[in-house]
């Protein structure tokens, strides 16, 4: 829900408008200065709350600055704990709730605040760490929603090792998060048509090639050939 969505009670609206002002402030501030030499104290004065509010909506200012695709994977959450099961390939169901999830983020907005927020993140180590810590989480978080609601088929040939069901869940889900984060760096190196859609679109094909990626054979080339 966004800011201005009148179903949500006042408070939570307020709540929500100084969530988004404290990313764009951020954002702003990290990108003209750099994320080094932004202090917390000068983004809660900038945006004019406590660091005691700040606090109660993120945990650092890496989890600010990450906040637009953290949104995303916490909608992505939400899409797979209400997706219908519908027997389809594990992959296939994590692909359709995250682009259901990118068509939640808000139009327009969303996507520039993504596209700052990665920028910031390739000249920021401490966002990378970040970054892979909330991405772990996310997966531990998604494997448990699919161990919960799902079933997975794991006695082909007569075969059902313990555990198994698991394993796969866990390779399913870093593929995943693998097709997106080359859809996503495709997306930001493009020089404009920085959408939601056009993300989308680059996710789709990254997804695409996934079973030519688990298919293809390596061939040696050159020299190697004629050994």
């Amino acid at each position: 829900m966004t800011p201005e969505n009148p179903v949500l009670p006042l408070r939570e609206r307020k709540k929500l408008r100084t969530r988004q002002a404290l990313i764009d402030t951020a954002l702003e501030l990290f990108g003209e200065h750099g994320f080094d030499r932004v202090t917390l104290d000068q983004l809660c004065e900038s945006v004019e709350v406590s660091k005691r509010t700040f606090f109660r909506t993120f945990s650092s200012k890496e989890d600010v600055a990450a906040a637009p695709t953290q949104d995303l994977w916490t909608a992505f959450l939400e899409v797979l704990e209400d997706h219908p099961p519908q027997g389809r390939p594990l992959v296939s169901l994590y692909e359709e709730a995250l682009v259901e999830a990118i068509g939640r983020m808000p139009s327009g907005t969303w996507a520039q605040r993504a596209l700052a927020s990665r920028r910031l993140a390739a000249r920021t180590p401490s966002m990378d760490a970040h970054g892979l810590a909330f991405c772990n989480r996310v997966s531990r978080e998604a494997a448990a929603v699919t161990e919960r609601r799902f079933t997975l088929d794991t006695a082909e040939k007569g075969t059902a090792e313990e555990g198994i069901a698991a394993l796969r869940v866990r390779l399913a889900l870093d593929m995943l998060v693998s097709a997106f984060h080359q859809a996503l760096a495709a997306w930001v190196a493009q020089p404009a048509g920085h959408t939601r859609d056009d993300l989308t679109r680059r996710f789709r094909a990254v997804c695409a090639e996934l079973p030519g990626a688990l298919a293809a054979t390596a061939e040696p080339r050159g020299e190697e050939a004629v050994r």
